[in-house]
């Protein structure tokens, strides 16, 4: 949900930014240091990065499910989950909202590029640490036997 939301966010930036300099949606304005096509796109892109921390962390939950898994090792498969799930929210939620505010002043301001990447990335490391506790809990819980 954190994907979609900053995805949608984000998108609705870009798209208020072509609607005042249609030429920024392709391509970054000549002003910039930074020369590279899609410029404006790459909040888009960081939010999608989210969806795959949900897709490691499901995929590691899946192939460690046996008919006799124990309650105790369902229980930390829930919370791992729920980890990665809580953390990619809020962290669409800053990407999506950071990411609009960014593009749309990009427009008008193409130096704010570098310090919209900075905020980025720190929203982005936000759904990284739920990954990280995620697997952390994860590789604990493959040592547990319950008797």
């Amino acid at each position: 949900m954190g994907a979609s939301y900053g995805t949608a966010k984000a998108g609705v930036g870009v798209i208020a930014t072509g609607v005042l300099r249609p030429d920024l949606i392709i391509t970054s304005s000549s002003t910039t240091l930074i020369d590279f096509p899609l410029l404006n796109s790459t909040p888009i892109v960081m939010a999608a990065v989210l969806a795959i921390y949900g897709v490691v962390v499901s995929v590691m939950i899946a192939n460690t499910m046996t008919p006799e898994t124990h309650l105790f090792k369902a229980f930390i498969d829930l919370g791992a989950g729920l980890t990665v799930g809580i953390a990619s929210l809020s962290a669409g939620f800053a990407i999506g909202i950071t990411g609009d505010s960014g593009v749309r002043g990009m427009s008008q301001q193409p130096r704010l590029f570098v310090g919209m990447m900075v905020i980025q990335i720190f929203c982005e490391t936000l759904g990284l640490y739920g990954m990280i506790i995620a697997l952390l809990m994860l590789s604990r819980a493959s040592s547990v036997t319950c008797e």
